[in-house]
């Protein structure tokens, strides 16, 4: 054989199979073809835009790359289980339109307020989750008819009670300082302005990441989606975890909607289109998780949403036609999907030890 010749050439098959093993575990990290991406797109745009490499510049891409970052995070938990949310977007839009209307017409402060629209944010959830996980139905199907009820619903509910779409004039509620506080708080650095909801995504991806990689929960998350059926009869608890999992999600999607209902001291109820609910799964998916799941993480998921961030932050910037977002969002997704797929050949060719 080659190998039992390699020694008379000189050659160390010791050394070549730890380079291989070395290659193929750096390789096999989820969130290295979104970083590569990030490193890419921050030095195109950073040249063709310098305003982007400001104090400035860096706080309009925190800013967006922080709530989509949240949602991103939970909805990557979601597909690293093998299942999706479509609905995580117009949640968020819901909880904070139940918020509005428990200040302005029944009277509640912000806190208890707050309290009442989480508490339906995960009702929401775990209607997604039990529908799901009892009726076999596929989890993108339920979560978009839940996206259909809960826009519908919106736009109905917000018309009857409030008479428009939009619901404001809620600074004036018990507790809205202290609620501002935590969730709207500024800092000044320079000539950009960064928002509480950077801490928040920070949390919110190092929270995940330890649960995933430091948990049963997360032995639980990634066994669901590598392989549901053996890990049932090994006694891993399925159905609990996507219960988390989804319950998870809407504390996502009720976060988001707080930080923008405070932002703008008020709600604007629309039709977000299933465009914004796709984002989050496209971020998850650019920042490394597999559609099959079994494979994924929330750092890769935080990554892929700073990309976007910076993207279409950079696009704005450098004076593009904003369609060119779209395209790029694309070929990213596309790249990210080749890259993934190699990725996940080299994983399963990673020796075992």
């Amino acid at each position: 054989m080659i190998t039992d010749r390699l020694p008379a050439l000189g050659v160390a098959p010791v050394e070549l199979t730890r380079g291989r093993r070395l290659l193929s575990r750096v390789l096999a990290r989820p969130s290295l073809p979104a970083l590569v991406g990030l490193v890419v797109v921050v030095v195109v745009f950073g040249i063709q835009a310098p305003a982007l490499l400001t104090s400035g510049g860096l706080a309009g891409v925190l800013d967006v790359a922080a709530l989509l970052g949240i949602g991103a995070v939970a909805v990557a938990l979601l597909l690293i289980a093998g299942q999706f949310d479509l609905s995580i977007g117009v949640l968020a839009v819901a909880s904070s339109l139940v918020t509005a209307l428990l200040i302005e017409y029944a009277g509640w402060g912000a806190w208890p307020a707050l309290g009442g629209s989480l508490a339906v944010a995960l009702a929401v959830g775990l209607i997604n989750g039990f529908l799901v996980v009892n009726t076999g139905l596929p989890s993108f199907l339920v979560t978009l008819a839940t996206f259909l009820v809960l826009q519908g619903t919106s736009q109905a509910g917000a018309e009857a009670v409030a008479g428009s779409a939009r619901v404001a004039g809620l600074e004036e509620a018990g507790g809205w300082d202290s609620a501002s506080a935590v969730f709207g708080a500024t800092m000044q650095i320079g000539d950009g302005r960064f928002r509480v909801s950077l801490v928040w995504w920070l949390a919110a991806t190092a929270l995940a990441t330890w649960a995933l990689w430091r948990t049963r929960f997360g032995n639980a998350v990634f066994a669901s989606g590598g392989a549901r059926r053996a890990a049932r009869q090994l006694g891993v608890p399925v159905r609990r975890t996507t219960l988390t999992l989804f319950c998870l999600t809407a504390v996502a999607g009720w976060l988001i909607g707080t930080l923008a209902l405070i932002r703008l001291d008020g709600v604007q109820v629309g039709a977000p289109g299933l465009a914004v609910a796709v984002d989050f799964v496209v971020v998850a998916v650019i920042g490394g998780c597999l559609l099959t799941g079994g494979y994924g993480s929330a750092i890769g998921a935080s990554v892929g949403a700073l990309l976007y961030a910076v993207a279409r932050q950079g696009i704005t910037l450098a004076g593009w036609d904003p369609p060119w977002f779209q395209a790029l969002l694309g070929v990213l997704l596309l790249v990210a999907l080749l890259a993934n797929g190699v990725v996940r050949h080299r994983l399963k060719m990673v020796p075992r030890s």
